[in-house]
């Protein structure tokens, strides 16, 4: 039974954010249970509805989690009961109705289950951007507009995608069922683009108060290990759990005691977790040894190279940059070549390579991260006037509150 909160809560909020971090822990569970995507999903939404109305006058249940799959269970029946179908679908209804053994709180966290949904969602009938698009929502619990940013499509073209590979699993009858891992090859690629999509959204949120989002890191890196134990002779499933732990080994230096987010130049380097990047360092070079070079490899092998400087200045741009020549030719898309001029800008000079990035501008018309590099170009190259417009540029795109501060920190710095 719910107890009333003594004190006054903002339940919209509090409903929120059990749903933005638990997200896929719920809907996992209901496809699981109900093995239809869009009834899971739907239902998941009533429940959530119905959480607004009854937690705002009984307060917050003692488990959150199993209120929301036990109302969306009881959701699911009652949308089944209203489909025109519904004779067809009375034996759903009564199996439904005597499976009463729903998960503990302490099972909900099935340690392999949401990796095996992904791999169901990452289907080979369906387009991989699509399907790594659809995973993002469903699993990893990314808003549209994360998503589209993850791919550089705008808002309303990806939901349009999600909603034609929704449509895709309804009309060709994709069974959302746990695969065996005979067939995890061939969708391998898709389930390591999720994983670490998900990763990026959490160590560099696209929207919000907070620049990282910690319960999306570690679920990614939670995902990761596990996939790790199911295929430990996969080079890039070696490389991407490593790049995951580099990454998140500085996690702590990226901030400072007030919250404000702090550049790679400026990190406190004795706060960066050691174990953390040996253990990353020592899967990277198991990886490489396999001989099949992959992009994962090449990115973790980047993360290594700036893990192991013990200050910025000793960074070794030039073995960087080489890297970021290989990145390019197995994944040559345009943030692999922005990632790349930053690289070569420290060899060279911003100056130098300001009329290369120019030419990418076409390309990141309203890409944020194009702009902060593109105002740090300026600035080292002496032009504050311009660095003062693409600033501003970037602070107008950004969507985060601490990724802003920033922003407008590094802008001030140049006026004064």
């Amino acid at each position: 039974m719910p107890s009333p909160s003594s004190t006054p809560i903002y339940f919209e909020v509090a409903i929120q954010k059990i749903v933005r971090e638990e997200w896929g822990y719920l809907v996992s569970s209901l496809i699981s249970l109900l093995r239809d995507l869009n009834l899971a999903e739907d239902a998941l939404q009533d429940a959530v509805e119905a959480a607004l109305l009854n937690w705002k006058k009984d307060g917050l249940p003692k488990s959150p989690k199993g209120w929301l799959l036990k109302t969306a269970k009881r959701k699911a029946i009652d949308r089944i009961r209203r489909d025109k179908n519904f004779a067809s679908k009375a034996n759903d209804i009564k199996l439904l109705s005597e499976q009463n053994n729903l998960p503990k709180e302490s099972e909900f966290a099935v340690p392999d289950e949401r990796l095996r949904l992904i791999f169901t969602c990452c289907h080979p009938a369906l387009d991989h951007k699509i399907s790594v698009a659809l995973t993002l929502q469903l699993l990893g619990g990314l808003s549209t507009a994360e998503i589209a940013r993850a791919f550089l499509v705008k808002t309303e073209t990806m939901a349009q995608r999600l909603v034609r590979g929704k449509r895709k699993i309804k009309q060709s009858g994709i069974p959302y069922i746990v695969p065996e891992k005979e067939i995890f090859a061939e969708r391998l690629d898709a389930v390591l683009s999720v994983l670490y999509l998900i990763f990026n959204e959490g160590y560099s949120a696209t929207s919000g108060r907070k620049h990282i989002r910690i319960e999306l890191c570690q679920e990614a890196l939670r995902l990761s290990n596990i996939l790790y134990k199911l295929c430990p002779e996969e080079p890039e499933v070696k490389a991407l759990l490593s790049l995951m732990l580099l990454h998140d080994a500085r996690r702590i230096a990226r901030f400072n005691n007030k919250g404000d987010f702090i550049s790679l130049e400026e990190q406190d380097r004795s706060l960066w977790v050691r174990p953390q990047i040996e253990a990353g360092l020592s899967l990277i070079e198991e990886a490489l040894k396999m001989g099949e070079i992959g992009g994962y490899q090449v990115q973790a092998a980047i993360s290594a190279i700036h893990s192991e400087a013990k200050t910025f200045n000793q960074t070794n741009w030039h073995e960087i940059a080489l890297l970021y020549d290989e990145l390019y030719k197995i994944n040559a898309t345009p943030v692999v070549q922005l990632n790349r001029l930053v690289a070569k800008s420290y060899i060279t000079s911003a100056r130098e390579t300001l009329d290369a990035l120019n030419m990418l501008k076409p390309t990141f018309k309203d890409y944020q991260p194009f702009y902060a590099v593109q105002a740090d170009f300026f600035k080292r190259s002496g032009d504050l006037k311009a660095a003062k417009k693409s600033y501003l540029r970037a602070i107008k795109l950004s969507g985060n509150t601490k990724e802003k501060e920033f922003l407008e920190r590094s802008l001030n710095k140049i006026l004064t």
